[in-house]
């Protein structure tokens, strides 16, 4: 059901916990079926430096939070906001058709937390 990196990713994930004094959190729930993501940005000089999260959900959820923190950090505030549901959902070697939702916590959480940081600069 699920491929060999989106096990690695639920069973070893990557970023998870809080940042103290973050610069943006953003949080999603999925309506389909109760899973939530909360996000934390650390931001210098509009580069994210670092990420964290907590997701409650299932292996597909915990997979796509964790791949995505790992494809974001590094990167700009524009380059992570092009990261899509799909682009996650294909990192991860693919997701079974009814846990595509999945990878939209991620991509929501991430919108709302670098709302807020434009809002505060």
């Amino acid at each position: 059901m699920y491929t060999e990196k989106v096990l690695d990713h639920f069973n070893n994930p990557r970023n998870v916990g809080e940042i103290e004094g973050a610069d943006a959190i953003g949080e999603s729930t999925s309506t389909s079926c109760g899973d939530s993501m909360k996000i934390w940005l650390q931001i210098k000089d509009n580069v994210i430096e670092d990420i964290k999260f907590k997701t409650f959900g299932c292996a597909a959820a915990i997979a796509s939070s964790s791949i995505a923190t790992e494809m974001i950090k590094g990167k700009t505030v524009d380059e992570a906001l092009q990261l899509t549901s799909e682009k996650i959902a294909e990192a991860l070697g693919g997701l079974p058709e009814h846990k595509l939702h999945c990878s939209v916590l991620a991509t929501d959480a991430l919108k709302k937390a670098i709302e807020e940081y434009r809002g505060k600069n």
